[in-house]
């Protein structure tokens, strides 16, 4: 009968409890008694263990201490899991107690131990409590747990409260309570294990900002910050803008070098109502993002599914008080792990769940800010452990199979200790503390799916206590809730940033932890506090701590412990980088995490320190930061900049804790180790065979040169970046470093502007592991750096070895080594020793010798690790400014002989040290050597006259040849060189040339003396011949060149430095061509910019853009050997005579900050992407979509009235506003005006002779003059003479015109008619009436068609609606993204919104309404539409009549009080230079902001029926028949429009090409040529010829689309020949070519 209650105890209970105690006080019975009930006992044993084969735990029986033994020794012990034995202490005893303990669980071995019953006589309980003989014992033995305790003093025997503790508790506290201070804080140098996991951490409300960007969903922190509850009534709308920023955020990680990274998903961004119904994609496309970005840097994602931020839609419904929540929570769990679990394998359901309970619902300092601690907080809890469990289940039952993840929760609690050790009721309070903060949500995970005992009790004292006010409610979980939420964690994730000192309180009947609880915290005044009155450092309060949890928690269920979250907040203000309390903070707690795993064998696998960045910090806002990466909240860049505690954390990570740690890495392999010296060549001719690189080159047009190439380097190509000694080690007099020429110069005052020098430059000799953070971050394959001579030989000879100088670039090289990125070195740049100076520098020929044993030292001392050498950095530079012109040191000012004698001998200089390392090192090493030479490239001022060329030629070598062509050629210095110089000597009456000579012996020493070619470039110059003059002597004049700048390429901050990035791509293939095919590692390329530029440096990524892009035509198209690119330079730093006004930096350095802080440039990041995919892979955006339009879709090609008709004053017509605009002076480009046109009046059959249809619009700007005369679009009354207008086209031609457009462009009559005043008529600032008025007249338009002619004519009718597609320029920015925001809605909204939507956009309303009233003004100067007016507007359309041609860039700017469109729009424009120019200004050839405003009209505007009514090109100057680039945007731009239709789902009924003939542009006049057709308007004739564009024209339309080439050709492409053929002439007045007609039946015409 025992055995069938245990098997229904067992089967109804289970699965809640763990341990079991068969029979207590087995020692009371005797002989058969006992014997049945052991053997009942050892059958229930089986009976469990068959029942439960996997649970920890177990079944036992219960006995006298004092019978144990007897147990041990019998066969009864194999049938116990555990002891259970029941102790009696009192006063006059308990000494013996503990020894008799001792003697007794010595003979059972470590068997676990149960005291489920402690009897207490005599005496009071804190005795035994406090009796340490007692605590040793328990401490020494397996203890479990005491489950019972009774007092049998004769006194108050049934009143009495023990103020026990835990078993757990008492014991991990009494391991640590003996411990000496020094014992206790004692540093443990050892190191983690080896897969330990390091990571920092964010929240999503936090960091993200981006608050309604892409639907996303309001949460409860939102409205918290709008209601002003926040410190300073800041918000987190943008806070770290991270939403625009996870390159930037990824940055960060890579440079800390972590392995993990945890962050948390805005709820509200997946589901902005937080319901699985209102899914964002948008939302969820972010963390693809970042996480795909993590996963490609080698960063494991953690994600933690809500920390703190519920959308408020849910809170609106009572948040986590509403059991509804569960589910809700369930399904955004669900879709998190569908969306993401491929790649995310650890999942933190909640982050401290505490402070959502505690603070959200209970004390209210958080949103939802409900003050209810004694039924809300406590639902809440209930509500969120159900949740989490919920949330496991899903994610155990569908994803772990097919995952493989983890899924655990992050608890926060303090350690609490009891503040007076002696005092037993102390030690139980303190154990209460954790039980109400800990215990609440860990005791139901981990232990049994129920509160903590303690927890309950208490609560339910208290509501004894206080049946008036009742302080707490703790729900009660049904059996099957407590079974489903018990043991759901794969790990048990741990938030500690403090320890509190607790004692015993009455709480009264006050709600609260500590009311409810019986206790109040304290803290130590020793204890060193942070920002935040909360926290205070306690580093031994973590190894408690997770002592405690390891035996309280894991015992059961055993997996790891995650620490998820430790940090503290310092100030914001003061020095913010250089937190030495948080580097302070930081190593002792992370210490405590090694002494618990090392010392305690507690099963920590990673540490989180929080936070990655400074960030919106709850109700104190951005008052407090935690970040280890400094965040500049007051600039909208949200720059982001590494501390000194990121630093440090690298450190430890490096090290994996505290060991000291040798350096272990790969050398690189030996893959040089024959030689490499190049062949002999035979000398150039003059001028050299180069020279067909012109002509190859010159000749392409702008969009051929232009023209982005898309592809990717070879699989080995090294990318890096440079820097040089001088201009970032500073330290210039540490460690023995002796003075350089550079030192001495700097000096002097007046030297350099601003006396400026690099004493400090950017620190880099004191700030190694900075210099390694920012090249881990980018994540170069190659660091090309400078050594400092004198550092290494303070007198520059070999007898003056500084071993200091030497361990910096030892560490700098290991560095390097142990994160794979190679070094490249130069052994010198520029900086020569003062003592070397001293004895006559480079004009002594001893330097040869003393610089080879320089090197020679350098090669055996670091030649082992490495391999790619690089004697001198631009010797030109050293030989003509530090020689000639004397501006640089050694300041020598003798142009005629000097630079001559300088290179002659720096040629042999590196001529020896190449054949050293070739004789000594080579075999051994397995290295390369070379020098680094700089060219800029020369174009000829026209390369069609030969004389041009030949001293574009010369110019080179002058400038590369002087170098290249002894080293890589002959031995010996170009032909041309030696001529010009020889002939300008004999000239000047010199007996002899003033170039040296080599001797046949030199010649031999030098040829070949380089493993690759080497090239520095920057930009390009313009050179024509000239006869210079003969006095004074000088290097310059030798040449006779003149030279100018590319002036139609940008400026940059140094000048005469253009960027002109098609010249890299020629200067590499006349390297190729005059040196012989050689591999060619461009050394430094990059692009200054001025010092207000810091971190939004949008040239330097234009710059990097389009040079790359140009090696990689080089590399690509033209076979040329290019190996490596190197991006000029790391960081900004000393830039020479323009010292600190320029940088040249991917980094920024601000030098006026003594810690040298480096923060990373947006061309960091961009540069980082072009490395990452090795160049430019063809995107998405790119790549043709073969397939073909729907067979009812509409092709056309469009003119207007004005444009082309002619004839103005024929047959009685009115004058326009547009031939007044015409007519009146310096209004049209060449004084041009419509009067005659394209004749079109008069040419009808001809312009109809290949078109079907018309499609007619009623306005395209030619406003009769009379009706301007009465105030045009400003005058009411216009609305109703417009109607009038519609009434009798609509009567007169509506039979056959079933196509009707009301208004063409209402933006540019509006806006450049009567805003800008650039247009007829010609005013200003009264945009906003003319445009009420002109939407109000399409509106009576469209209703007269509706209402009086559509059922009998059947047409559609609609208005046409121009618009830009906008892009950010910064991309990473918000206020870039705002201003493309509202550049959109001032543009396209302005008209589009009314008629689709019912009114103006309300961003416009809003801004323009709140600009006038702050200028004073009574009202908005944007007119408001009436209630009727807007109900008579909206839905005016069948169709969305569009007008597209180009995208620009935009950005905000401030025109302060300007009442005007462009005050009120706030928003600049630029564009992309990758962008192909066309004949208008205004437009580049941009062809995927095609299909994206197409999808923003389908998003915006409910997917209407589009027609693209207006889409061309313009071009001006030379005409030319074959417009290939007209070809090329047509075919990209209709490929566009086929992607929108086909993948975006627009409704895309028809696409206009722009326009059928050239015509008169408006005020451009007839400069700008848009047509398919050339007319010819110097013949009087006007003839239409044909351009090649309207051939392809035809074919996209005859071929509906883009057949794919891949299924063979189409028939399309072979229509029946139409084609009228004429000779081809070459002068403009009879240009004519072959054209197919188009197509008859397929194309319509749009005209006005």
């Amino acid at each position: 009968m025992f055995e069938q209650y245990a098997e229904f105890v067992f089967g109804e209970f289970g699965a809640l409890a763990d341990s079991w105690v068969t029979l207590s006080s087995l020692d009371e019975l005797r002989d058969a008694e006992l014997q049945n009930a052991l053997d009942a006992h050892t059958s229930v044993y089986r009976h469990y263990h068959k029942l439960f084969p996997h649970r920890d735990g177990g079944v036992s029986v219960g006995g006298k201490a004092s019978k144990v033994a007897i147990i041990c020794d019998t066969q009864l012990l194999k049938y116990l899991d555990f002891l259970s034995i029941k102790i009696q202490y009192d006063c006059s005893t308990g000494q013996n107690l503990a020894d008799e303990l001792l003697n007794v669980l010595g003979k059972c071995g470590n068997k676990p131990t149960l005291f489920y019953e402690v009897n207490i006589s005599d005496c009071s309980p804190y005795k035994f409590l406090s009796d340490t003989k007692i605590l040793k014992v328990i401490t020494f033995f397996n203890i479990l747990s005491f489950c019972r305790h009774s007092h049998q003093s004769d006194k108050n025997r049934n009143n009495f409260q023990t103020p026990s503790c835990s078993m757990i508790y008492c014991k991990t506290w009494s391991n640590f309570a003996t411990m000496t201070s020094s014992e206790r804080d004692a540093f443990l140098n050892e190191s983690f294990p080896v897969d330990f996991q390091w990571a920092t951490s964010s929240e999503s409300f936090k960091v993200e900002g981006g608050w309604l960007e892409d639907g996303k969903g309001e949460t409860i922190w939102d409205r918290f910050g709008h209601e002003n509850k926040v410190f300073d009534n800041q918000t987190a709308d943008l806070a770290c803008d991270s939403y625009h920023k996870v390159d930037y955020d990824v940055y960060l990680l890579r440079g800390l070098n972590v392995n993990t990274y945890q962050f948390s998903i805005s709820w509200a961004r997946i589901f902005p109502s937080g319901h699985w119904g209102s899914h964002s994609e948008k939302g969820a496309l972010y963390y693809d993002k970042l996480i795909n970005a993590l996963i490609e840097s080698g960063i494991q994602p953690v994600v933690t599914l809500y920390h703190w931020d519920l959308p408020q839609a849910l809170q609106d419904s009572g948040g986590w008080t509403n059991t509804s929540i569960v589910e809700a929570f369930k399904d955004y769990a669900d879709f998190c792990f569908s969306r993401f679990g491929d790649r995310v394998k650890t999942w933190n359901t909640f982050s401290s769940p505490w402070v959502v309970s505690h603070a959200g619902y209970g004390t209210g300092e958080h949103p939802p800010g409900v003050k209810d601690y004694v039924v809300a907080s406590y639902q809440v809890t209930h509500n969120i452990l159900k949740s989490h469990a919920e949330a496991w289940h899903i994610y155990d039952d569908k994803y772990r199979k097919t995952q493989s993840g983890k899924v655990g929760i992050a608890i926060n609690s303090d350690w609490a200790e009891p503040m007076n050790p002696s005092r037993p009721e102390d030690i139980a309070a303190a154990d209460r503390y954790l039980q109400f903060m800990l215990g609440w949500f860990a005791h139901p995970i981990f232990i049994n799916g129920d509160y903590p005992a303690t927890l309950k009790i208490q609560i339910e004292q208290k509501k004894n206590k206080c049946p008036h006010s009742e302080p707490a409610r703790l729900p009660v979980f049904t059996p099957e809730e407590s079974q489903r939420i018990r043991g759901t964690a794969d790990f048990f994730g741990l938030n500690h940033y403090t320890s509190r000192l607790v004692n015993n309180s009455d709480g009264g009947c006050t709600p609260g932890p500590q009311g409810v609880g019986d206790f109040q915290a304290h803290v130590d005044p020793s204890w060193s506090i942070a920002a935040s009155d909360w926290i205070y450092s306690v580093p031994w309060g973590l190894r408690r701590l997770l002592n405690y949890i390891s035996t309280e928690y894991l015992n059961v269920t055993k997996v790891p412990i995650h620490i998820t979250g430790n940090g503290m907040p310092t100030q914001y203000g003061g020095d913010t980088l250089n937190d030495s309390h948080r580097i302070e903070y930081m190593k002792s707690y992370i210490n405590e995490a090694l002494k618990a795993i090392h010392l305690d064998g507690v099963n920590v696998q990673r540490f989180t320190v929080q936070s990655l960045m400074d960030g919106f910090e709850g109700p104190q806002g951005y008052s407090k930061r935690f970040g280890l990466h400094h965040v500049n909240f007051d600039l909208p860049d949200r720059p982001r900049t590494p501390k000194q505690s990121a630093y440090f954390y690298t450190k430890v990570i490096d090290k994996n804790g505290f060991a000291s740690r040798k350096q272990y890495f790969n050398v690189p392999e030996l893959n040089n180790i024959a030689s490499n010296k190049l062949p002999s060549m035979p000398p150039s001719t003059v001028p050299s065979q180069a020279k067909n690189v012109w002509r190859k080159f010159s000749s392409l047009t702008n969009f051929q040169r232009k023209l982005y190439h898309y592809g990717t380097f070879s699989q080995g190509f090294n990318w890096g970046v440079s820097s040089s000694a001088y201009q970032i080690e500073g330290g210039w007099d540490a460690d023995g470093k002796g003075p350089s020429v550079w030192d001495t110069f700097t000096q002097k005052p007046g030297s350099v502007p601003a006396n400026a020098n690099g004493n400090v430059a950017c620190d880099s000799y004191h700030r190694l592991e900075e210099d390694l953070y920012m090249l881990r971050a980018l994540k170069v394959k190659t660091y090309r750096f400078s050594l400092s001579w004198s550092r290494i030989f303070p007198d520059g000879q070999n007898t003056s070895l500084n071993q200091k100088g030497v361990d910096y670039y030892n560490r700098l090289i290991d560095g390097l080594i142990a994160y794979n990125i190679t070094p490249m070195v130069t052994l010198y740049h520029w900086d020569l020793p003062q003592a070397l100076q001293n004895i006559s520098g480079w004009e002594n020929v001893n330097m040869i010798n003393i610089f080879n044993d320089f090197c020679d030292y350098c090669f055996a001392t670091f030649g082992d690790r490495v391999k790619f050498w690089m004697t001198f950095n631009q010797p030109h530079t050293i030989a003509w400014s530090g020689y000639g012109l004397g501006t640089i040191p050694p300041n020598v000012k003798n142009p005629g002989t000097a630079p001559y004698n300088i290179a002659h001998n720096l040629i042999k200089a590196h001529a020896k040290a190449y054949h050293t390392y070739d004789d000594k090192y080579r075999k051994s090493q397995g290295g390369l050597v070379s020098i680094a030479l700089n060219a800029d490239w020369v174009e000829p001022k026209d390369v069609n006259v030969p004389r041009e060329v030949v001293a574009a030629d010369r110019a080179l070598q002058f400038q590369l040849g002087w170098f290249a062509h002894p080293i890589f050629k002959n031995g010996d210095y170009p032909d041309a060189m030696k001529w010009q110089v020889g002939n300008k000597s004999e000239l000047q009456g010199l007996p002899e040339t003033r170039l040296p000579s080599f001797t046949e012996e030199e010649k031999n020493l030098i040829k070949g003396t380089a493993d690759m070619f080497c090239i520095n470039h920057y930009t390009t110059k313009i050179v024509s011949h000239l006869t210079a003059r003969l006095t004074p002597q000088s290097y310059k004049y030798d040449m006779d060149v003149s030279e100018a700048e590319e002036a139609d390429s940008p400026t940059t901050a140094i000048s005469n430095q253009r960027a002109v990035a098609w010249g890299l791509r020629r200067l590499l293939n006349w390297i190729k061509e005059e040196y012989g095919d050689p591999e060619i590692y461009v050394t430094e390329n990059g692009v200054a910019t001025d010092i207000k530029t810091t971190v939004d440096d949008t040239d330097r990524v234009f710059y990097y853009k389009t040079y790359i892009d140009e090696v990689l035509k080089a590399y690509n198209l033209d076979g040329v050997k290019v190996k490596g690119y190197i991006a000029t330079s790391l960081m900004d730093s000393f830039e020479w005579l323009n010292e600190y006004k320029v940088g040249f930096g991917l980094h920024h350095v601000d030098f006026t900050n003594p810690n040298r802080p480096r923060t990373p440039k947006r061309s960091a990041h961009y540069y980082y992407h072009v490395m990452k995919d090795n160049g430019f892979p063809l995107p998405d955006d790119e790549k043709i979509l073969y397939g073909q339009f729907p067979k009812t879709f509409n092709w056309s090609t469009a003119s207007a009235a004005f444009q082309i008709e002619g004839s103005w004053r024929a047959h009685g017509k009115g004058l326009s506003i547009w031939d007044k605009f015409a007519h009146t002076p310096l209004r049209v480009d060449n004084s041009d005006n419509g009067d005659i046109a394209c004749d079109s009046y008069n040419k009808i059959d001809k312009d109809v002779e290949v078109l079907k249809k018309l499609k007619v619009t009623l306005y395209h700007w030619d406003l009769p003059l009379a009706l301007q005369k009465l105030g045009g679009w400003e005058n009411e009354t216009i609305v109703q003479r417009f109607r009038d207008y519609a009434d009798v086209l609509f009567s007169r031609f509506g039979s056959r015109v079933k196509f009707w457009i009301t208004l063409n462009e209402p933006y540019i009559v509006a806006n450049l008619g009567y805003g800008y005043g650039t247009f007829a008529p010609g005013i200003v600032g009264k945009q906003y009436i003319a445009a009420h008025n002109l939407i109000k007249a399409h509106a009576e338009a469209w209703h007269l068609y509706n209402d009086k002619y559509r059922a009998t004519q059947g047409g559609l009718i609609s208005i046409t609606i121009n618009s830009d597609w906008v892009e950010p320029r910064n991309p990473y920015k918000q206020e870039d993204v705002d201003a493309a925001e509202r550049y959109l809605q001032f543009f396209i909204g302005w008209f589009a919104h009314p008629i689709f939507n019912g009114d103006y956009p309300e961003l416009m309303k809003t801004i323009i309404r709140k600009r006038s009233l702050a200028a004073g003004l009574p009202e908005s100067r944007l007119p408001e539409f009436t209630p009727e007016e807007i109900k008579r507007i909206k839905g005016t359309h069948d169709y969305f009549g569009f007008n597209h041609y180009t995208t620009v860039l935009s950005y905000p700017v401030d025109l302060g009080n300007q009442q005007d469109y462009e005050g009120d729009r706030g928003t600049g424009t630029t564009h992309d230079r990758t962008w192909i120019e066309s004949g208008s200004f205004w437009l580049k050839i941009t062809p995927f902001g095609f299909r994206k405003i197409l999808k923003f009209i389908k998003d915006e505007y409910g997917n209407p029926p589009v027609y693209v009514t207006e889409n061309g090109i313009s071009e001006r100057g030379v005409v030319t028949l074959n417009d290939i680039h007209r070809m090329h945007y047509y075919e990209n731009y209709i490929n566009q429009a086929l992607k929108a239709q086909l993948l975006d789902g627009v409704d895309l009924r028809g696409y206009t090409a722009w326009s059928l003939m050239d015509n008169f542009e408006w005020a451009a006049g007839y400069s700008e040529r848009f047509g398919l057709f050339y007319v010819n308007r110097s013949n009087p004739t006007l003839p239409r010829i044909p351009k090649k564009s309207a051939s392809r024209y035809s074919s996209i339309i005859t071929c509906n689309g883009f057949p794919d080439p891949a299924l063979g050709p189409h028939e399309c492409l072979n229509p029946e020949p139409e084609a009228t053929s004429v000779p081809t002439m070459t002068t403009e007045n009879t240009l004519h070519t072959s054209f197919p007609i188009l197509p008859r039946n397929m194309v319509d015409f749009l005209g006005s």
